[in-house]
């Protein structure tokens, strides 16, 4: 199970799980496309294209940083070819970018459902259609970070419009995994468990407080790192759990997961997680 010569395209890797996933495969020597906004510091949140490209080569791995906004299509197909170009091939495409507001039909302004709609969704369809060509050489994976198709009322009631977005990337899996099959392209989702401990999630809630609650992106690295990994659409057509996928393969440990090992406090479940 190894990356080692496999070129990733990683949407958001700027920071957060996607910067984890992109940290992860680099120590296996992979080459890592950053596509990210952050071209410069944010006043709260850490890390840019180009900060993670320097984690990433000295990692072991290889690094493209290009600015790109998942909305734009010309700039997405053009960060593709640039990267097929530079790299030779690609062999994954992590559709990582994503946009949060826990808010009701009632109060959610437009802009900001349209907003999540054109990165959460839109963005899936847009750059998985970009990368499909460069895929179907390579016998390709996609690897959409969104969740189980979960339709029990309470993960609609407060904040439908999010769960529309996201749960419409899941069903884009189940659609290309189908779709893409005659390529020998691996589609697949990745959701955590539990809470996952990000400066976005910081930003989000105000306060670390939670984080005695969460886990670390480590887990969710070394869960696309097993998908990634898998060959000949082994694994495909899955809405996958970070602990599920990671038991399949063996571990039966997570400890170390945890923002604060060795603590007794109860880990809170992720959104869509009964």
């Amino acid at each position: 199970m190894s990356l080692q010569g496999k070129t990733l395209f990683i949407t958001g890797a700027s920071r957060g799980i996607g910067r984890e996933i992109a940290l992860r495969a680099a120590r296996d020597g992979a080459n890592i496309v950053i596509a990210a906004k952050s071209a410069e510091p944010h006043p709260k949140l850490p890390g840019t294209i180009y900060s993670v490209a320097e984690e990433v080569e000295n990692a072991g791995g290889k690094a493209l940083a290009l600015q790109v906004d998942v909305r734009d299509e010309v700039a997405v197909h053009q960060a593709l070819a640039q990267a097929n170009e530079h790299f030779g091939g690609i062999d994954a495409l992590v559709n990582n970018a994503g946009a949060i507001k826990l808010t009701g039909v009632q109060h959610i302004e437009l802009k900001r459902f349209d907003l999540m709609h054109q990165i959460n969704t839109r963005a899936v369809l847009l750059c998985s259609q970009a990368a499909q060509p460069y895929l179907k050489k390579s016998a390709g994976h996609i690897l959409n970070l969104s969740p189980p198709l979960n339709l029990a009322t309470q993960w609609f009631a407060q904040y439908s419009p999010y769960t529309v977005t996201k749960y419409g990337m899941s069903m884009l899996t189940l659609g290309m995994s189908e779709e893409f099959k005659h390529y020998g392209i691996s589609v697949n989702s990745l959701w955590p468990q539990t809470m996952i401990a990000t400066a976005a999630i910081e930003f989000q809630l105000g306060s670390r407080e939670s984080f005695k609650h969460a886990r670390t992106p480590a887990i969710m690295a070394d869960a696309a790192h097993a998908i990634l990994s898998s060959a000949n659409r082994s694994l495909t057509g899955r809405l996958l759990i970070d602990e599920e996928i990671l038991r399949e393969n063996g571990v039966t440990e997570f400890e170390h997961y945890r923002f604060a090992p060795g603590s007794s406090d109860t880990l809170m479940p992720d959104l869509f997680i009964d």
